[in-house]
């Protein structure tokens, strides 16, 4: 069930409350009873628990599990920009693009 934070307008008097999403909008106010309670909109809370895509892909910081996944993906950057090429997107000149990327991004 979730839990929904409430909050008086008149008092300012708030509260969370456990009630099931059927359960009807609470509108009194349990401390000075006027008709200004209303719900609040605030952040989820979740965790993420288990061996999922957070574990083994962001959890140290983005780091490759792998040493040889971080080689290749060196190698692939660095053979998709050649040293020589000193064209930047800024100049105007139209360049062909880099193999990696195949044209159809936005950096081009």
């Amino acid at each position: 069930m979730p839990i929904y934070a409430y909050r008086c307008s008149a008092c300012g008097h708030a509260k969370d409350v456990l009630q099931k999403i059927s359960d009807p909008v609470l509108s009194t106010c349990p401390a000075c009873g006027a008709e200004s309670f209303s719900k609040q909109l605030s952040a989820p809370g979740f965790q993420l628990k288990g061996s999922g895509w957070y574990a083994t892909d962001f959890r140290n910081g983005g780091a490759a599990t792998t040493g040889a996944a971080a080689a290749a993906t060196a190698s692939d950057s660095s053979a998709a920009a050649p040293a020589g090429d000193a064209a930047s997107p800024a100049s105007g000149s139209a360049t062909s693009p880099p193999a990696a990327c195949g044209g159809s991004c936005a950096c081009h």
